[in-house]
């Protein structure tokens, strides 16, 4: 137990190595923006102005949602998903596959769980003894059901690439002429050099390597896909259905962001759910599914009506 311990608290210091190395490239490059640039560079005091009050702004927002991102808890399943006393023991004493799923689909039956694994097994975590809800999977970094983006931070992910792709275009954009000045020479060689020409180059790298995520993401948004189901459709009663849990662009985009849009652009909670059940289609029809759809909306049969669990 002691090595394990050991090495669950070097794991823990070592994920805050990028968190360290992401704050000090910020604040080197708030430095270089607001000292270095707007301070000692440019002359315009009504130039100089806007460019702080713009670049506040979406400096507030970043570290906003950066930190919300980072100090989210991770949902984790409730305890209606843990086997009951009896059921666990029963299980654990089982030696065989078969009858240790006959165990388990007795106990799901009352829960909202209705994707399956490949082989058309209930998704069982044996290192968490619980019954995975839908769309969850074992995190090897936190070590436990979660993920660490997932259900609780992922809007708040998304409002980070955007926020943080928004600002490194505003840097590279407002410093590209003071840019040019000092490489071709037209301002006098100081200390400033530096930090401008390498503040271009950092913003300008940052912006194409976060677009490319951002825009995967706003994609897997719209579809209301994870990046597990991008890659492997999610496999439900009567098969794997990649469109499965796409309830039409709209409110798969108010599944991450909520129906109020006055939230949308503010890393404030307000995604639908709380990660324990979930929304979905039924393309691939499913008696059980139905018999459920029908007792929470009998109106709408074709829609199994639950809280979302968009884990990343």
């Amino acid at each position: 137990m002691a090595p394990h311990h050991v090495l669950r608290c070097c794991q823990r210091s070592l994920s805050w190595i990028p968190v360290i190395f992401i704050n000090l490239i910020v604040g080197w490059s708030y430095y270089a923006y607001v000292v270095e640039l707007c301070i000692l560079t440019i002359p315009n005091n009504a130039e100089k102005v806007s460019y702080l009050v713009v670049f506040h702004l979406f400096f507030i927002m970043f570290i906003w949602s950066y930190w919300k991102t980072i100090c989210s808890r991770p949902a984790n399943p409730s305890k209606e998903f843990c086997l009951p006393k009896v059921e666990k023991e029963q299980y654990e004493k089982e030696e065989h596959p078969d009858t240790q799923q006959e165990i388990l689909k007795k106990v799901v039956v009352g829960l909202p769980v209705y994707t399956r694994t490949g082989t058309g097994a209930v998704r069982y975590c044996d290192h968490c003894l619980v019954i995975k809800p839908d769309r969850c999977h074992h995190c090897s970094t936190c070590d436990m059901v979660n993920n660490c983006v997932g259900f609780s931070n992922y809007k708040f992910f998304v409002l980070f690439l955007a926020y943080s792709m928004l600002y490194c275009a505003f840097i590279a954009a407002t410093v590209l002429q003071y840019f040019i000045k000092f490489w071709t020479n037209q301002l006098p060689d100081t200390h400033a050099k530096f930090h401008v020409l390498f503040l271009f180059f950092v913003a300008a790298m940052f912006f194409i390597s976060i677009l490319s995520l951002f825009s995967y993401h706003l994609w897997l948004v719209g579809k209301n896909r994870t990046t597990i189901e991008a890659f492997r459709a999610p496999v439900f009663r009567n098969g794997p259905d990649k469109n499965g849990f796409s309830l039409g662009f709209s409110r798969n985009m108010a599944e991450v962001f909520g129906d109020q849009k006055k939230y949308w652009m503010f890393p404030i909670y307000s995604s639908h759910g709380d990660g324990n059940s979930f929304v979905t289609r039924l393309v691939n029809l499913d008696p059980e599914q139905i018999a459920v759809g029908l007792q929470i909306n009998g109106k709408r049969s074709f829609l199994v009506c639950f809280l979302s669990f968009p884990i990343q």
